[in-house]
């Protein structure tokens, strides 16, 4: 009588490959979701540093060297943001450097944004 069929080793075989290949694509899918995460993440903090540069310029404020901070939430996600604002040659210009971290955690900014602001005389 001829037997057909997988022997244990066979089964055992085909079973770890099956693993190594599942486990490879769900890393794969971790990976692709933490990117889709700090992207996001990055995006909208890019918006809240140019949202405050946007307020200001529509405001025409002309700001006062020195550093200033304060906490906003964009897209239902909390963001502190810290604005230097230095001198430039020209005394009609001020530099300001906005940059945005994700709320509390100051050891890495996820957008800096570096701007010139012109005084505006509004008659």
């Amino acid at each position: 009588m001829k037997v057909r069929g997988f022997t244990l080793v066979e089964v055992l075989v085909a079973l770890a490959i099956l693993a190594i290949a599942l486990a490879a694509a769900l890393r794969a899918a971790s990976s692709s979701t933490e990117a889709a995460v700090t992207l996001r993440s990055r995006t909208l903090a890019g918006w809240v540093a140019q949202n405050q540069v946007n307020e200001m310029r529509a405001r025409h404020f002309f700001p006062e060297i020195g550093r200033t901070e304060g906490k906003v939430e964009q897209g239902g996600e909390p963001f502190t943001w810290e604005m230097e604002v230095a001198a430039s040659p020209n005394r009609s210009f001020r530099r300001v450097e906005i940059k945005v971290y994700a709320d509390q955690d100051k050891g890495y900014a996820l957008a800096t944004l570096v701007s010139y602001l012109a005084r505006v005389n509004v008659q």
